[in-house]
């Protein structure tokens, strides 16, 4: 069952919403999602990446409050 979603009629915190809610239900499937190579390689870089200091991260919390932020 396909839904229809009005994406031009969606503010930005709706939008954000939705695709946080489309990930939590992905994040539930994980294990029976394929992965093709090239995404493992990418992976691979960038752990790689984040053990040489390249990379920096931020906890997912406080990176939506600046993303809100940001938009707001």
């Amino acid at each position: 069952m396909a839904n229809t979603i009005q994406l031009d009629d969606m503010s930005i915190e709706e939008k954000i919403q939705t695709m946080e809610s489309i990930w939590e239900d992905l994040c539930k499937r994980a294990d029976s999602t394929f992965s093709p190579p090239w995404h493992e390689r990418i992976l691979e870089q960038r752990e790689e990446d984040a053990k040489s200091g390249k990379e920096k991260f931020v906890d997912w919390d406080l990176a939506k409050k600046n993303i809100r932020n940001e938009i707001s």
